[in-house]
């Protein structure tokens, strides 16, 4: 079932060209096209993931440009990490679909909204089955134009138009690094597909400091398509678009996108410890800078926004201390349960129509299904026992531990016992208490919005089943074999350290529940509202006002200083010399009377001093 793969993206990019032409006319009839086509890869994804379980991979290429001995092909590749990914991505877009027919229902611009989605995941599916370097980049940068006009989607909004500039712009600043490093990865191999490029690596073709160089610049671009630190701003304001949209962008898309990139790529990591230390680092620094953050934000879809940047920031810190099947691993349970918790978030949102957490309260007995998958993703977020997260959380651990980078362990333990603190804290403030948004008529979403949210609760406990120390690592097997610059893993770890990794996240939960359910630990006990510390946490640590100050500023400077040079100088300059014979030719054109003594007086005039040159000169001119 391999060589059907490549129909996959077709699907999502046929409901894009269908609705951008007839989506006036279907009106809410688009949204049974977008499932229904979404829905087919899904079902097609799955039978390559399972012909890729029962078989090889599977490799499709033909030539498509031909400049002189460079040989460029264009194709599709199936191998265990991208059927993996087709599934996840394919799953969580059906599900995305399917919960927007209930949450967009009153929205004009349905047609447009189902189209947008449709090309956001052709994109995104195209870049995951692409078998070089060129093509991935592609639907790479295909990938940033889907994003960009669906956090835009509400442009009538300045925030939504603001985040939108915001999310392309700082996207682009990573897509320049990945760029440069394709570029030179070609320019030393004298191609883009994946194998050749390894085999250079592995071969000794590429110094070892181009091959440090070109991780760290592929590693860029995964930074801002991941919202790594510190291009990791845009993130948090892309939730101005849709609620699905945020589900879809950071679950198991676009900011999947970066890591899925460093997972393909892992044979030129591997092979520079710098480059790996780097990717650890930067990782690390992430997630518990990230999780800082989310431990005093109000706005419910921010506070999930930062647990994303931070979730990815754990990925990126397996990847970077040898971890390729816990970095993956987390990759899949992640997309599950963040995509429950956003879909819930918009359901509470859907209820009581308001964002603020501070505004919410006494929510689960009114909703009934969304209070109980919301917990659920929390449960599972938190790495609480028997969870998908438990299991994925802690081989991660495992991995940093075991790889000796002990202060990134330690790190990430921090980053787990906030991660549980802000989760219950975000829980026990939606739904526990007495309700306090009064004069609302506070009901369940409907069945469109609700049947997705348990779909991925089943898959959030479930998931992490496939890679377990007590039920088989079915995922750390099947992902290296075959592979021969992977070797099968599983980073069980010592068994205190799933001991500990328990008991942190025990710990956050109870500190939660005792200040927010119980009230028995004032809130500003470690210090409240107006604080010091509760301010730096709550701007965010000032980056985005550090960026506004300097990068910003500094660019709006250069650019008025250019535009007067171009104003004054340069067309001052090419003005000048258009006036000048502008004027000359006024001049000229005195002379043209049209009178025939005129001429005739000129052109005797013209006789008489070639004479005159001819008699002084002897007869010789020059």
């Amino acid at each position: 079932m391999m060589e059907i793969a490549w129909i996959i993206p077709l699907f999502p990019l046929l409901s894009f060209l269908l609705l951008l032409a007839a989506g006036r006319v279907l009106k809410e009839k688009s949204a049974y096209i977008g499932i229904l086509l979404t829905l087919c890869s899904f079902l097609f994804s799955v039978l390559v993931l399972w012909g890729r379980i029962r078989g090889d991979t599977y490799k499709a290429e033909a030539d498509w440009l031909n400049i002189g001995e460079a040989h460029i092909k264009a194709g599709f590749e199936v191998n265990q990490l991208n059927a993996l990914m087709l599934v996840i991505v394919s799953l969580v877009s059906f599900l995305v679909h399917l919960y927007s027919k209930g949450y967009m229902q009153r929205e004009d611009r349905l047609p447009v909204f189902y189209a947008y989605l449709g090309l956001f995941t052709f994109a995104m599916l195209g870049l995951v089955i692409s078998p070089n370097l060129l093509q991935l980049y592609i639907f790479w940068e295909l990938v940033g134009l889907g994003s960009f006009l669906l956090i835009g989607f509400y442009f009538y909004k300045e925030e939504a138009k603001a985040a939108a500039k915001k999310a392309f712009i700082m996207t682009r600043i990573g897509d320049v690094g990945l760029f440069i490093g394709m570029i030179l990865l070609f320019w030393k191999t004298g191609s883009f597909d994946f194998q050749v490029i390894f085999q250079e690596v592995e071969g000794g073709g590429i110094t070892q400091s181009m091959i440090t160089l070109t991780a760290i610049l592929i590693f860029i671009g995964a930074m801002g398509k991941s919202g790594q630190f510190p291009l990791h701003t845009w993130l948090p304001d892309a939730m101005e678009g849709p609620t699905p949209v945020s589900a879809l962008i950071h679950a198991a898309t676009m900011v999947a996108a970066g890591v899925y990139l460093v997972a393909a790529m892992y044979p030129l990591f591997l092979a520079s410890t710098s480059a790996m230390l780097i990717v650890a680092s930067i990782g690390g620094l992430t997630a518990i800078f990230a999780a800082s953050i989310g431990l005093v934000q109000r706005d419910i879809k921010r506070i999930l926004a930062y647990s994303t940047v931070s979730q990815l920031g754990y990925m990126m810190l397996a990847l970077g201390t040898g971890g390729y099947t816990a970095g993956v691993f987390h990759l899949m349970t992640h997309a599950f349960f963040k995509a429950l918790l956003f879909l819930a978030a918009g359901s509470v949102i859907h209820a009581v129509h308001t964002q603020d957490v501070e505004e919410m309260g006494g929510l689960w007995k009114k909703l009934r299904i969304t209070g109980p998958v919301f917990l659920i993703g929390t449960l599972a977020i938190s790495g609480v026992p028997l969870f998908s997260g438990f299991f994925s959380k802690d081989e991660i651990l495992s991995s940093a531990w075991e790889n000796g980078n002990y202060v990134l362990f330690g790190l990430a333990v921090i980053a787990a016992f906030f991660t549980a603190f802000y989760m219950f804290r975000l829980f026990f403030l939606v739904f526990s208490g007495r309700l306090k948004k009064q004069g609302v008529l506070v009901h369940e979403s409907p069945r469109s919005m609700t049947f997705p949210m348990i779909i991925l609760a089943v898959l959030a406990v479930i998931s992490g089943y496939i890679n377990t120390p007590w039920f088989g690592t079915f995922l750390g097997s099947w992902l290296t074999e075959g592979n021969p610059y992977l070797e099968p893993e599983h980073r069980s770890g010592p068994v205190w350290i799933m001991g500990a990794a328990t008991l942190v996240s025990l710990a956050g939960i109870a500190l939660a529940y005792l200040i927010y359910r119980r009230n028995s630990i004032s809130r500003e006990w470690l210090g409240g509202e107006g604080s010091f510390l509760h301010t730096v946490l709550y701007n965010k640590y000032y980056v985005d006002e550090f960026y506004q100050g300097t990068i910003v500023w500094l660019t709006g400077f250069v650019s008025i200083f250019l535009s007067y040079i171009d104003r004054f100088i340069v067309e001052g300059l090419v003005n000048g010399i258009a006036a000048s014979i502008h004027k000359l030719g006024r001049l000229l054109s005195r002379f043209q009377t049209g009178q025939t003594q005129h001429y005739g007086a000129i052109a005797f005039l013209g006789l008489a001093v070639l004479v005159i040159i001819f008699a002084l000169t002897g007869g010789m001119f020059g």
